[in-house]
């Protein structure tokens, strides 16, 4: 991350610890944990009580930091998983979650979250448009209704009646690459192995409470009206308090027909590691479909800090922070 970044990066986290109610001061600290290192995937045992953050992606690094400040002020896993969340949402530079998210292909961004919490409530949102945080709506949707999932023009209904704020989500600088893809697309989907298209998070608090949540704008230029793995429990997302959770990234549509998540955790309370579960729920795919054009990857986190990813391709990373420092990962695969 060069300096210009980094400072972006502050300000932005500064900006959502405000909104959250979070003293900034300790920022930097927890900025430096979460990117001190870079490793090779190292699936292992973290120290039960202990608290644990895992995150897709590269930019897992600024969730797990934005989580770790959110611990800091006396927040739960919870709180750790929608901080993370925001700050990633709220990145206009990224391309797959929140503001800037590549749109479909009718040029419409459309967004799609869940989360489930330490006592295995749930709540989702999909077909979001125009409210750039359906992780913190999905957590409302959790807490505050009587139901699990909200849709479209009824969830951003919900939203606005929160106070959330609505915008436009689609960037100049996303706006220039689907003219550019109209180009040559033949008006088609695109599906390869480098979309990065999801965030998701794990989170382990002091106390041992487990809560996670995915959150994405979906497949780039997909069909007007798809919604993916994202907001699906089970598949884009899943967690067992009393086992441990798991999530997915990669093309939704392999990780719905196979449920992965659920069976990520299905495998752990069967005795599994996170990473021979993980291991597992790719091998599934990779038995029933074709697979060299696209890329599936699970992470997943057991109740005692034990951990592991896996993927169909090489190229998968997660962050991994505790208060002992952090790193990113490349997950193992094939």
């Amino acid at each position: 991350m060069g300096k210009a970044n980094r400072r972006d990066f502050l300000k932005r986290l500064a900006a959502t610890g405000a909104a959250l109610g979070l003293a900034p001061w300790s920022i930097e600290s927890m900025l430096q944990a979460s990117a001190s290192t870079s490793a090779s995937a190292s699936p292992g045992l973290g120290a039960s009580g202990k608290a644990t953050m895992l995150s897709t992606w590269n930019h897992g690094i600024e969730a797990n930091a934005a989580g770790f400040l959110a611990l800091q002020q006396g927040g739960t896993a919870m709180d750790m998983v929608e901080a993370g969340a925001r700050i990633v949402e709220s990145d206009a530079t990224g391309l797959s979650v929140g503001i800037g998210g590549l749109p479909d292909r009718d040029g419409h961004v459309t967004l799609d979250a869940c989360c489930m919490d330490h006592t295995g409530n749930a709540g989702s949102v999909c077909f979001v448009q125009g409210l750039p945080h359906p992780l913190s709506l999905a957590r409302k949707v959790m807490e505050d209704t009587p139901h699990v999932m909200l849709a479209g023009a009824g969830a951003e209904q919900y939203g606005q009646e929160l106070g959330m704020t609505r915008r436009d989500l689609l960037t100049e600088t996303s706006r220039r690459a689907w003219e550019e893809w109209r180009k040559t697309s033949n008006y088609e989907p695109v599906i390869n192995i480098e979309n990065h298209d999801t965030i998701g998070i794990l989170a382990l608090d002091d106390s041992g409470r487990l809560s996670g949540g995915c959150t994405t704008s979906g497949l780039a230029y997909k069909m007007h009206g798809r919604v993916g793995d994202s907001p699906i429990l089970g598949a884009g997302l899943f967690v067992d308090p009393q086992v441990g959770g798991a999530t997915a990234t990669g093309l939704g549509e392999a990780v719905m027909k196979t449920v992965g998540s659920f069976l990520v955790v299905e495998l752990m309370r069967n005795g599994e590691t996170p990473q021979q579960a993980c291991e597992e729920a790719v091998h599934r795919i990779m038995e029933g479909m074709p697979t060299d054009d696209l890329q599936v990857g699970y992470l997943a986190l057991s109740h005692d800090g034990n951990f592991g990813g896996h993927a169909i391709h090489e190229g998968f990373n997660f962050a991994r922070t505790t208060r002992q420092g952090g790193s990113m990962i490349d997950a193992s695969h094939g």
